[in-house]
């Protein structure tokens, strides 16, 4: 498992972009936990679109968990909720 801490923005977005490529290539079935996004804005969500996409690509599976609730406003307000397929639990 892999954790995002912090922001997923236009600032940072470059960077988590190589560290999850990496984190792609460590095994075949791959969570990565989304609890400690602080900040998350439209270059963060192609990050994550991106990453499945990638990952769907290379035939692994990439799940997202722990969706904080910058991560939730934004995939809500995108209506991508539903698109990445996994469960979102609201606490």
């Amino acid at each position: 498992m892999h954790t995002i801490s912090g922001e997923l923005t236009i600032y940072t977005a470059a960077q988590e972009k190589q560290q999850l490529q990496e984190f792609l290539e460590s095994a075949d079935e791959l969570e990565l936990n989304l609890s400690q996004v602080s900040e998350m804005d439209s270059a963060g969500l192609q990050v994550l679109i991106l990453m499945k996409q990638e990952a769907a690509r290379r035939q692994k599976r990439l799940h997202y968990s722990m969706h904080s609730k910058a991560v939730l406003e934004v995939l809500e307000m995108s209506n991508m909720t539903a698109a990445f397929g996994d469960q979102v639990i609201l606490t």
